[in-house]
């Protein structure tokens, strides 16, 4: 796949429809024309921006927030699904690269989950978050490492991370490793103040220093109507404003294009994947700055699973014992010890 080095590359602050699951989808449907007919090659949408972030688990107490988790479930896109299918086909039709983050449902659970959709609408990465952040695991479960790896797109390669993933160094670290040219963040906007958008860019610009990447971070966010749906309390409401900062960020640590703090809208801008090299030329941490015989990381990318069904174990007869011997001590044939000492891969 032949990549230009100039890609031009959006970020999208979306306003969810919190009380339509397809108006959502309709409004990232929009977006996506939207910034392709301006040439965009790559968008980037807010964390579990369908149907939208469950906002409520952050003020409310586990008791009383059943019937939001239920409707939640209610409307929750399973991968792949008729939604999947309507963003795959709105990445070809206007061939660019979209990063979308959903509430994934599988069976009895969900996940906060990232997919990467490629020009030709084909998903070639779909992963979720390690571990949800402490009232986040009322709602979701922990993803594993399958999908922590980069991939390559018609925009270059992608990382993706969500939110306090970023202060999992090692998550950051496997993606550095894997030669991600383009980090695609993902946070919920409308939380925890403006603190939050505040940790936000001091946190992604240094990954952008530190991996030698470009950073293409989204957020959400609500209008006041919207946070007096989630609650009534004025105390509570003030946990659900601030933190936005939807940004382009380069990889010496500055900002493409100014950030977006308030309101929906969305940035565009051109990138130059040659300032990759630029950066690394100085600081390579995962090459010439590494020093791998003394710091490494180990993964295990296997795709963890209830239901490991054993291997069928070769069925052959066992040595005969020498005729010079009245007895010999033996071991279980070679087929049947490696099928019981074989890790299951999952």
């Amino acid at each position: 796949m032949t990549v230009p080095r100039a890609v031009k590359v959006a970020a999208v602050q979306l306003q969810p429809v919190l009380d339509s699951a397809d108006g959502t989808v309709a409004r990232v449907l929009d977006e996506i024309a939207a910034v392709a007919a301006g040439g965009a090659q790559l968008v980037v949408f807010p964390e579990t921006a369908v149907p939208y972030y469950p906002y409520w688990s952050f003020v409310m107490a586990p008791m009383a927030m059943g019937e939001r988790h239920r409707t939640l479930y209610a409307h929750a896109p399973s991968v792949p699904g008729p939604v999947t299918d309507a963003v795959a086909a709105a990445a070809r039709a206007h061939e660019i690269v979209v990063v979308l983050g959903i509430n994934e449902r599988d069976h009895g659970t969900l996940y906060n989950c990232q997919l990467v959709f490629d020009s030709n609408g084909e998903i070639v990465l779909k992963r979720r978050k390690i571990t949800p952040t402490y009232h986040e695991r009322m709602v979701w479960g922990q993803g594993d490492a399958s999908g922590l790896r980069a991939v390559d797109t018609a925009a270059g390669r992608l990382g993706a991370l969500a939110c306090w993933e970023h202060y999992n160094p090692l998550a950051r670290y496997a993606l550095m490793a894997d030669q991600e040219q383009i980090h695609c963040s993902q946070f919920p906007g409308s939380l925890v103040g403006p603190i939050f958008a505040e940790q936000q860019e001091v946190t992604l610009r240094h990954h952008a220093l530190e991996a030698g990447c470009f950073v293409v971070n989204a957020t959400a966010w609500l209008d006041a109507d919207q946070i007096e749906s989630v609650t009534a309390d004025p105390a509570l409401q003030k946990g659900l404003s601030g933190g936005c900062y939807t940004a382009i960020i380069a990889p010496d640590g500055s900002h493409v294009v100014a950030p977006l703090r308030d309101g929906p809208g969305r940035l565009i801008a051109d990138i130059d994947l040659d300032l990759i090299t630029k950066r690394k030329r100085m600081m390579d941490s995962v090459g010439h700055y590494a020093r791998p015989e003394l710091l490494s990381l180990h993964i295990d990318r296997r795709s963890h699973a209830p239901l490991h069904p054993s291997p069928a174990l070769a069925a052959t007869t066992p040595p005969a014992e020498p005729e010079d011997s009245d007895h010999v001590e033996t071991e279980p044939n070679a087929a049947y010890r490696d099928a019981i000492t074989r890790p299951s891969t999952g």
